[in-house]
């Protein structure tokens, strides 16, 4: 087995677990033995259990981010204003749609990113702030840019209101939509769902409060 194909299988392993059990109840025996590989690999190749979380992160983060970037560059080199819905459509359609064109399961992503706020890890919280905060900084800036009469507190409670709904309706997409089919005979695609998502999420941020 080659060095490259024992990372990803450790990945492949850390990622499932992690997202249906959760980081601490997820040992790293049992990631091993999923694998099929020996714990001496995983601090070999990851220092420990820690290096392993950032590691799932970066795999679905990079791509992510790298993304939402291109498209973020590509909206404000065409001159028109930014608009929040079109900003949330980034998001969604780039941002989420790049993780699917790379093999990569959105849905389990916001499983994680579920974790990563229920599950306190400050390690993960001081990693992804380290390597990805400025696409964030961004991002929430453009949306802040959009939103001028948004006081800056009354923007970071909507902003995260607004991520909460999209990482619970993600991360629990397979149910929500059972329950679509049982209750109204009716299916939708995740790229459907995500374009609900989108003009509800915009209403989350620009409501007026009367």
């Amino acid at each position: 087995m080659s060095q490259t194909d024992t990372v990803s299988r450790i990945l492949d392993a850390a990622e499932v677990l992690f997202a249906e059990r959760g980081f601490t109840e997820t040992s790293l025996r049992t990631i091993t033995s999923t694998a099929g590989v020996n714990l001496a690999a995983v601090n070999y190749h990851f220092g420990s259990k820690k290096e392993l979380i950032q590691a799932v992160f970066e795999r679905f983060l990079t791509p992510f981010t790298g993304a939402l970037e291109a498209e973020l560059d590509r909206r404000i080199a065409s001159g028109q204003p930014l608009r929040v819905e079109g900003l949330l459509e980034s998001l969604y359609r780039v941002g989420l749609g790049g993780l699917r064109a790379r093999g990569l399961d959105p849905q389990r992503f916001m499983r994680l990113l579920g974790l990563a706020y229920t599950q306190f890890q400050g390690h993960l919280r001081r990693f992804i702030v380290s390597r990805y905060g400025e696409s964030y900084r961004r991002f929430a800036g453009l949306l802040a840019e959009a939103l001028p009469g948004v006081d800056p507190v009354t923007f970071y409670w909507r902003l995260y209101f607004m991520l909460g709904a999209t990482i619970f309706t993600l991360s629990s997409y397979d149910a929500i939509e059972a329950i679509l089919k049982e209750d109204f005979g009716a299916q939708s695609s995740l790229s459907e769902t995500l374009e609900r998502l989108v003009p509800a999420a915009s209403a989350m941020l620009k409501v007026e409060v009367g």
